[in-house]
């Protein structure tokens, strides 16, 4: 299935028909404010599991990184201490992801790793989805070992690409190129472990 959305002013009813798509635990194509991305209902361990089987991430090696619809309720997935809770208040809604530690309300597949990256991007689109789901969204970005190639900026060469393997393809729009920003706030500074689109504010 493909559906249009704007980001301006996302269809509610197209909203909650996404919403029943993930937590009937299917998964999704979506944009952000940096790259399109998969994702599924972050607190659905079968269909992470299924995400992470088909872009071979190894959870226990890689980073999964989840939206949330703002800070307000952070500290639920991630441990957060002021300073970088300023930071990121600073710099989201944006193209950031904050690697961070994780807490006991994660599922265990979170837990291999101790750390989760957290993302609140800049486009309403996944926004209000997370919003009206009241659970972050899992993503991951569509690209090809680091590279990001033509089809995953086209909405319609997207759908054609995935629509066997997702459940759903948002169109919103032309996606962009570059990732976001990896901070990592695991240690006494955050560190810059890939530079992508943005520049963090301090």
């Amino acid at each position: 299935m493909l559906i249009k959305l704007y980001n301006e002013n996302p269809n509610s009813r197209e909203i909650d028909k996404i919403v029943n798509i993930l937590r009937d635990g299917g998964l999704i194509v979506y944009p952000t404010d940096t790259v399109y991305a998969m994702g599924c209902d972050a607190l659905n361990v079968r269909a992470v599991e299924e995400i992470c089987r088909m872009k071979g991430i190894n959870p226990a090696k890689n980073n999964l990184s989840i939206i949330c619809y703002d800070l307000s309720n952070i500290s639920e997935y991630a441990k957060v201490d002021n300073t970088t809770f300023k930071l990121m208040k600073k710099n989201l809604p944006g193209p950031f992801t904050f690697i961070l530690n994780t807490t006991s309300s994660l599922p265990k597949i979170y837990k291999n790793k101790k750390t989760v990256g957290i993302r609140v991007p800049d486009n309403n689109i996944i926004r209000e989805i997370v919003r009206a789901l009241g659970n972050p969204v899992l993503t991951t970005s569509i690209k090809d070992d680091d590279e990001v190639v033509e089809y995953t900026t086209d909405p319609e060469l997207i759908y054609e690409k995935y629509q066997k393997t997702v459940d759903l393809v948002i169109d919103g729009g032309y996606g962009g190129v570059e990732g976001s920003t990896v901070v990592d706030c695991t240690a006494d500074e955050p560190e810059i472990i890939r530079q992508g689109k943005g520049e963090l504010l301090y």
